[in-house]
Protein backbone atom coordinates (compact mmCIF):
# COMPACT_ATOMS: atom_id res chain seq x y z
CA UNK A 1 0.00 0.00 0.00
CA UNK A 2 1.89 2.93 -1.35
CA UNK A 3 -0.21 5.68 -1.41
CA UNK A 4 -2.80 6.27 0.58
CA UNK A 5 -6.11 8.32 0.21
CA UNK A 6 -7.65 10.01 2.89
CA UNK A 7 -11.46 10.29 3.01
CA UNK A 8 -12.87 11.86 5.84
CA UNK A 9 -16.38 10.60 4.80
CA UNK A 10 -17.38 6.83 4.63
CA UNK A 11 -18.92 6.63 1.18
CA UNK A 12 -22.42 5.39 1.01
CA UNK A 13 -24.15 4.36 -1.93
CA UNK A 14 -23.58 1.91 -4.96
CA UNK A 15 -20.77 1.36 -6.92
CA UNK A 16 -20.39 -1.23 -9.85
CA UNK A 17 -16.60 -2.90 -10.33
CA UNK A 18 -15.81 -5.08 -12.91
CA UNK A 19 -14.39 -8.21 -12.27
CA UNK A 20 -10.69 -7.74 -11.13
CA UNK A 21 -11.43 -3.79 -10.11
CA UNK A 22 -10.42 -2.41 -6.76
CA UNK A 23 -10.84 0.28 -5.10
CA UNK A 24 -7.11 1.42 -3.85
CA UNK A 25 -5.62 1.83 -0.36
CA UNK A 26 -7.63 4.67 1.42
CA UNK A 27 -9.07 5.37 4.98
CA UNK A 28 -11.62 7.29 6.04
CA UNK A 29 -13.25 9.16 9.55
CA UNK A 30 -15.95 6.95 9.48
CA UNK A 31 -17.23 3.09 10.20
CA UNK A 32 -18.18 1.24 7.20
CA UNK A 33 -20.11 -1.43 5.80
CA UNK A 34 -19.34 -2.75 2.60
CA UNK A 35 -21.60 -5.54 0.87
CA UNK A 36 -21.19 -7.53 -2.51
CA UNK A 37 -24.71 -7.90 -3.74
CA UNK A 38 -23.18 -9.56 -6.83
CA UNK A 39 -19.75 -11.05 -7.08
CA UNK A 40 -16.87 -11.83 -4.06
CA UNK A 41 -15.33 -8.98 -2.65
CA UNK A 42 -11.90 -9.13 -0.85
CA UNK A 43 -10.79 -6.60 1.71
CA UNK A 44 -7.11 -6.04 2.17
CA UNK A 45 -5.32 -4.42 5.15
CA UNK A 46 -1.87 -4.57 6.66
CA UNK A 47 -2.83 -7.63 9.10
CA UNK A 48 -4.58 -9.88 6.55
CA UNK A 49 -7.71 -10.20 4.16
CA UNK A 50 -11.13 -10.65 4.83
CA UNK A 51 -13.45 -12.19 1.49
CA UNK A 52 -17.58 -11.94 1.49
CA UNK A 53 -20.24 -13.65 -1.11
CA UNK A 54 -23.70 -12.41 -0.75
CA UNK A 55 -24.16 -13.86 2.42
CA UNK A 56 -21.79 -11.96 4.38
CA UNK A 57 -20.60 -8.39 4.70
CA UNK A 58 -17.61 -7.04 5.70
CA UNK A 59 -17.03 -4.43 8.74
CA UNK A 60 -14.45 -1.43 8.22
CA UNK A 61 -13.53 0.04 11.59
CA UNK A 62 -13.32 3.79 11.13
CA UNK A 63 -9.08 5.00 10.31
CA UNK A 64 -7.96 1.79 8.75
CA UNK A 65 -6.29 1.45 6.18
CA UNK A 66 -7.86 -0.57 3.38
CA UNK A 67 -8.02 -1.76 -0.75
CA UNK A 68 -11.10 -3.24 -2.41
CA UNK A 69 -10.84 -6.10 -4.88
CA UNK A 70 -13.93 -7.31 -6.91
CA UNK A 71 -13.52 -11.04 -8.44
CA UNK A 72 -16.30 -11.38 -10.82
CA UNK A 73 -18.45 -8.60 -11.76
CA UNK A 74 -19.82 -7.12 -8.33
CA UNK A 75 -22.53 -4.66 -7.37
CA UNK A 76 -20.87 -2.98 -4.31
CA UNK A 77 -22.89 -1.60 -1.51
CA UNK A 78 -21.18 1.01 1.17
CA UNK A 79 -22.81 2.48 4.36
CA UNK A 80 -20.74 5.10 6.21
CA UNK A 81 -21.68 5.25 9.74
CA UNK A 82 -20.01 8.05 12.12
CA UNK A 83 -17.92 6.84 14.93
CA UNK A 84 -20.26 6.88 17.50
CA UNK A 85 -22.70 4.19 15.63
CA UNK A 86 -21.00 0.94 15.96
CA UNK A 87 -23.56 -1.35 16.67
CA UNK A 88 -21.12 -4.42 16.32
CA UNK A 89 -18.98 -2.72 18.77
CA UNK A 90 -15.98 -3.81 17.00
CA UNK A 91 -12.30 -1.41 16.18
CA UNK A 92 -11.38 -4.06 13.68
CA UNK A 93 -12.69 -5.33 10.22
CA UNK A 94 -14.48 -8.46 10.58
CA UNK A 95 -16.94 -10.75 8.28
CA UNK A 96 -20.34 -10.58 9.14
CA UNK A 97 -23.68 -13.03 8.22
CA UNK A 98 -26.40 -10.88 6.52
CA UNK A 99 -29.77 -13.16 6.04
CA UNK A 100 -32.23 -11.95 3.86
CA UNK A 101 -33.63 -9.08 5.88
CA UNK A 102 -30.01 -7.56 6.32
CA UNK A 103 -29.66 -8.05 2.76
CA UNK A 104 -32.56 -6.05 1.72
CA UNK A 105 -31.97 -3.22 3.75
CA UNK A 106 -28.72 -2.70 2.87
CA UNK A 107 -29.83 -2.61 -0.89
CA UNK A 108 -32.35 -0.20 0.37
CA UNK A 109 -30.33 1.92 1.78
CA UNK A 110 -28.00 2.34 -0.85
CA UNK A 111 -30.16 2.88 -3.62
CA UNK A 112 -30.57 6.62 -2.75
CA UNK A 113 -28.18 7.81 -0.58
CA UNK A 114 -29.17 11.66 -0.69
CA UNK A 115 -32.47 10.98 0.90
CA UNK A 116 -32.96 12.63 3.73
CA UNK A 117 -36.69 11.53 4.31
CA UNK A 118 -38.61 10.53 7.99
CA UNK A 119 -39.06 6.94 6.01
CA UNK A 120 -35.08 7.05 5.47
CA UNK A 121 -34.41 7.45 9.20
CA UNK A 122 -36.43 4.25 10.08
CA UNK A 123 -34.74 2.13 7.61
CA UNK A 124 -31.33 3.45 8.99
CA UNK A 125 -32.55 2.29 12.55
CA UNK A 126 -33.61 -1.10 11.36
CA UNK A 127 -30.57 -1.64 9.69
CA UNK A 128 -28.56 -0.65 12.51
CA UNK A 129 -30.71 -3.14 14.86
CA UNK A 130 -30.07 -6.06 12.63
CA UNK A 131 -26.40 -5.37 12.20
CA UNK A 132 -26.47 -5.62 16.17
CA UNK A 133 -27.52 -9.08 15.82
CA UNK A 134 -25.40 -10.13 13.03
CA UNK A 135 -23.17 -12.67 14.25
CA UNK A 136 -18.99 -12.60 13.09
CA UNK A 137 -17.76 -15.47 11.03
CA UNK A 138 -14.11 -16.71 10.65
CA UNK A 139 -13.70 -16.14 7.24
CA UNK A 140 -10.19 -13.99 7.32
CA UNK A 141 -6.99 -14.81 6.24
CA UNK A 142 -4.40 -13.11 8.95
CA UNK A 143 -0.81 -11.75 7.71
CA UNK A 144 2.39 -12.53 8.70
CA UNK A 145 4.82 -10.52 10.06
CA UNK A 146 7.95 -12.46 10.76
CA UNK A 147 10.18 -13.17 7.49
CA UNK A 148 10.41 -17.12 8.17
CA UNK A 149 6.50 -17.61 8.02
CA UNK A 150 5.99 -14.99 5.78
CA UNK A 151 8.12 -16.78 2.87
CA UNK A 152 6.10 -20.35 3.93
CA UNK A 153 2.85 -18.25 3.44
CA UNK A 154 3.78 -16.99 0.48
CA UNK A 155 4.85 -20.38 -1.01
CA UNK A 156 0.87 -21.18 -0.31
CA UNK A 157 -0.60 -18.05 -1.40
CA UNK A 158 1.33 -19.17 -4.71
CA UNK A 159 -0.10 -22.59 -4.96
CA UNK A 160 -3.10 -22.85 -2.25
CA UNK A 161 -3.20 -27.06 -4.01
CA UNK A 162 0.12 -27.50 -2.31
CA UNK A 163 -0.54 -30.37 -0.16
CA UNK A 164 3.23 -30.46 1.71
CA UNK A 165 3.74 -30.57 5.45
CA UNK A 166 4.36 -27.61 7.67
CA UNK A 167 7.62 -29.58 8.14
CA UNK A 168 8.05 -29.63 4.45
CA UNK A 169 7.50 -26.14 3.88
CA UNK A 170 9.96 -25.50 6.62
CA UNK A 171 12.40 -27.51 5.03
CA UNK A 172 12.22 -25.06 1.98
CA UNK A 173 12.16 -21.99 3.62
CA UNK A 174 14.64 -23.45 6.01
CA UNK A 175 13.31 -23.06 9.12
CA UNK A 176 12.32 -25.44 12.08
CA UNK A 177 8.25 -26.38 11.67
CA UNK A 178 8.37 -25.95 15.73
CA UNK A 179 9.21 -22.77 15.23
CA UNK A 180 6.80 -22.04 12.45
CA UNK A 181 3.68 -23.60 14.66
CA UNK A 182 5.25 -21.24 17.46
CA UNK A 183 4.87 -18.25 15.04
CA UNK A 184 1.66 -19.36 13.69
CA UNK A 185 0.06 -19.36 16.97
CA UNK A 186 1.71 -15.83 17.94
CA UNK A 187 0.90 -13.77 14.65
CA UNK A 188 -1.89 -15.60 12.91
CA UNK A 189 -4.43 -16.66 16.06
CA UNK A 190 -4.69 -20.23 14.76
CA UNK A 191 -2.99 -23.53 13.47
CA UNK A 192 -1.66 -23.94 10.40
CA UNK A 193 -3.94 -26.55 8.99
CA UNK A 194 -6.61 -23.81 10.38
CA UNK A 195 -4.49 -20.49 8.08
CA UNK A 196 -4.48 -23.06 4.88
CA UNK A 197 -8.23 -23.70 4.97
CA UNK A 198 -9.13 -20.14 5.40
CA UNK A 199 -6.72 -19.51 2.57
CA UNK A 200 -8.28 -22.21 0.62
CA UNK A 201 -11.70 -20.86 0.89
CA UNK A 202 -10.69 -17.37 -0.02
CA UNK A 203 -9.09 -18.70 -3.24
CA UNK A 204 -12.20 -20.85 -4.06
CA UNK A 205 -14.45 -17.93 -4.07
CA UNK A 206 -12.60 -15.92 -6.08
CA UNK A 207 -12.56 -18.71 -8.36
CA UNK A 208 -15.99 -19.49 -7.85
CA UNK A 209 -16.56 -15.99 -8.97
CA UNK A 210 -14.84 -16.00 -12.08
CA UNK A 211 -16.66 -19.20 -13.23
CA UNK A 212 -14.86 -21.74 -12.50
CA UNK A 213 -16.55 -25.12 -11.86
CA UNK A 214 -16.69 -26.99 -8.73
CA UNK A 215 -14.49 -29.85 -9.65
CA UNK A 216 -11.98 -27.58 -11.09
CA UNK A 217 -11.98 -25.62 -7.88
CA UNK A 218 -11.60 -28.00 -5.81
CA UNK A 219 -8.76 -29.28 -7.25
CA UNK A 220 -6.98 -25.79 -7.43
CA UNK A 221 -7.10 -25.08 -3.87
CA UNK A 222 -5.67 -28.76 -2.98
CA UNK A 223 -8.89 -30.74 -1.80
CA UNK A 224 -8.48 -34.55 -2.17
CA UNK A 225 -12.12 -34.81 -3.31
CA UNK A 226 -15.21 -32.38 -4.64
CA UNK A 227 -17.71 -33.71 -1.80
CA UNK A 228 -14.65 -32.80 0.87
CA UNK A 229 -14.63 -29.03 -0.68
CA UNK A 230 -18.20 -29.22 -0.63
CA UNK A 231 -18.46 -30.03 2.94
CA UNK A 232 -16.18 -27.24 4.41
CA UNK A 233 -17.62 -24.80 1.67
CA UNK A 234 -21.01 -25.60 3.03
CA UNK A 235 -19.72 -25.18 6.78
CA UNK A 236 -18.19 -22.13 6.43
CA UNK A 237 -20.79 -20.36 4.03
CA UNK A 238 -23.97 -21.85 4.60
CA UNK A 239 -24.52 -22.82 1.04
CA UNK A 240 -22.89 -25.06 -1.47
CA UNK A 241 -20.27 -23.64 -3.82
CA UNK A 242 -23.04 -24.62 -6.61
CA UNK A 243 -25.52 -22.44 -5.42
CA UNK A 244 -22.96 -20.08 -4.69
CA UNK A 245 -22.02 -19.55 -8.63
CA UNK A 246 -25.93 -19.92 -9.78
CA UNK A 247 -27.04 -17.66 -7.39
CA UNK A 248 -24.14 -14.89 -6.18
Amino acid sequence: MSTIRHSPSATTGILPLPAGAGIDAHWHDENQIVYAGRGVLAVTTDAGSWIAPATRAIWIPAGTVHEHRAYGDTDLHLVGLPVKDNPLSLDQPAVISVGPLLRELIIAYTVQPADRTAERRRLRAVLLDQLRHSAQQPVHVPAAKDPRLVAVCAILRDDPADNRTLAQLGAAAGVSDRTLTRLCRAELGMSFPQWRTQLRLHHALRLLAEGSPVTAVAHQCGWASSSAFIDVFRRAFGHTPGTHRTHY
